[in-house]
């Protein structure tokens, strides 16, 4: 039996509540992690082989180290847009957990984070943990798989050769056959599902774009993917009373919060099978997208960086770039104009591309050596995942316990921080009141030592003043007894020198 760690922050068949996926952060905090790890997960199930989450959070000690060496076969790391600086301290993390693994290490689908003009300037003051990232991979493997050409050509470039391109395991979720895309006709009565990045403000009006299709499209449905959005969806916020409002929908003021028109999923295969309902998926989201994709609904990115930009390209998926694109730009005029052909028929080579990979690399996929993910679907066909997650309404919807216990857990928390800091301060009062009795105590034997010293001096000066005196009074008695040799020296030598 070949027992396969694998990074994720869940096991696919973990079936969690939706407080659980918050509490926890078992979606890293972005549902699209699971797709790929899920995938991933499907994947290495091959005949003799037990696949097990390790979590999505990195114990980098000796002892988790030493724990991995022994129970596990090998650790496969299934990774995103890792290459960059806000995963700088991650990626060190878990650099040091792999120095310290004697088993092979797999990565599967990294890639680096720059602009879509693919600069990856930025990535320099990182550039020292890259190196050591991937030295400590490559030390346990045969090859690093990652997600396109830039990062490629970025690992190429810091002197790395072993490097495959093998894009995201989220596009293989069926093997080597895509499912297919089915057509549509849009109209204002279309299902249409959006999805939506933060980070992707600066690039374009997607506040813009959201408000032409929500205006447009009475249907529409915005998926949100982050844990802000599912702890806003659980929790709700003031802003309808406070009317503070953000054109991005992150607040419940905002129209599709309003009328409930936002979905936040917490498992991929429910996330999929609610998109295979839609006639239309499109937004800056590549994950989003590929669940519409994978439900066989079609589906246009709308690219803003290189980590969408390279998979799209990579994997020929219908894309458009971000900048630049107006307001108005609808749904209808980006399906009319998107072509899913090559995404299909170059789907077979892929394929053989990352199983090339995994071959590389020992590792058994259930397509080409088990029976193709049937028992893994017929697993997860068996279970109750929660449904994606809308907006709190405020009724008893299972989840109040949650919400009561972590209030509570917070105020306590708050309380106990506030008593913290308050022992702090009166340990810090009770320190400082020290220092200060013992600053006046040297104050005061410091005021006496000098008290003392002025006595000194002034007896100093009374001695100095009365020993000048005995030397005046000597000088002039000295001047009486030598006044007249003195004289009579001067006279002489005024004469010449006679006698």
């Amino acid at each position: 039996m070949k027992r396969i760690l694998i990074r994720s922050g869940k096991s696919p068949f973990r079936v969690a509540s939706p407080a659980e996926f918050i509490q926890q952060d078992l979606i890293g905090t972005n549902t699209g992690n699971l797709i790929f790890s899920d995938s991933a997960h499907k994947m290495l199930s091959a005949p003799d082989t037990e696949v097990t989450s390790n979590g999505i959070r990195t114990d980098p000690s000796a002892r988790r180290a030493a724990e991995i060496n022994e129970r596990y076969d090998v650790f496969v790391v299934p990774l995103a847009n890792a290459f960059r600086p806000t995963f700088q301290a991650s990626l060190d993390r878990l650099s040091t957990l792999i120095e310290q693994l004697t088993i092979p290490v797999v990565v599967f689908g990294v890639g680096a984070q720059a602009p879509d003009d693919y600069d990856t300037g930025r990535l320099g003051p990182m550039e020292l943990s890259v190196k050591r990232f991937a030295s400590a991979v490559l030390e346990r493997s045969a090859s690093l798989g990652v997600r396109g050409e830039l990062t490629a050509r970025y690992l190429n470039d810091l002197g790395f050769k072993d490097v495959d391109i093998i894009g995201c395991p989220s596009m293989f979720l069926y093997g080597e056959k895509f499912p297919g895309i089915r057509p549509a006709d849009l109209t204002a009565d279309s299902r249409i599902a959006l999805n939506l990045s933060p980070d992707a403000i600066p690039v374009g009006d997607i506040s813009g774009i959201t408000r032409h299709a929500f205006e447009n499209y009475p249907h529409l449905t915005y998926y949100a993917q982050n844990t802000e959005d599912a702890e806003l969806l659980l929790w709700g916020d003031t802003s309808p009373e406070s009317g503070h409002e953000d054109p991005f929908p992150r607040r419940l003021s905002h129209p599709l919060l309003r009328e409930n028109k936002v979905r936040m999923p917490l498992d991929p295969a429910t996330w999929i099978k609610e998109l295979g309902t839609y006639d239309f998926a499109y937004g800056t989201r590549i994950h989003g997208n590929v669940a519409a994709l994978l439900a066989g609904t079609p589906s246009v990115v709308l690219t803003h960086d290189s980590r969408t930009l390279e998979l799209c390209r990579y994997f020929d998926i219908p894309h458009r770039q971000l900048a630049g694109l107006p307001a108005e730009t609808d749904p209808r005029e980006l399906y009319e104009h998107a072509d899913f052909s090559a995404m299909i028929d170059g789907h077979g080579e892929r394929f053989e591309r990352i199983v090339a990979f995994l071959d590389r690399n020992d590792l058994k996929n259930t397509y080409t050596h088990g029976d193709g993910g049937a028992a893994f679907d017929a697993r997860m066909a068996g279970l109750d995942l929660p449904a994606s997650m809308p907006v709190w309404d405020g009724s008893d919807d299972g989840q109040l316990r949650y919400r009561f216990s972590r209030l509570r857990e917070q105020i306590t928390a708050g309380t106990e921080k506030t008593r913290e800091q308050a022992r702090k301060q009166a340990k810090e009062n009770k320190d400082l009141r020290a220092k200060l009795a013992k600053a006046e105590k040297r104050a005061d034997e410091t005021a006496k030592t000098l008290d003392t010293l002025a006595k000194e001096l002034a007896a100093t000066r009374a001695a100095l003043t009365a020993v000048e005196r005995k030397v005046t009074g000597i000088d002039k008695r000295l001047l009486v007894r030598l006044g007249p040799a003195l004289r009579r020296r001067t006279r002489k030598l005024s004469a010449g020198g006679k006698s």
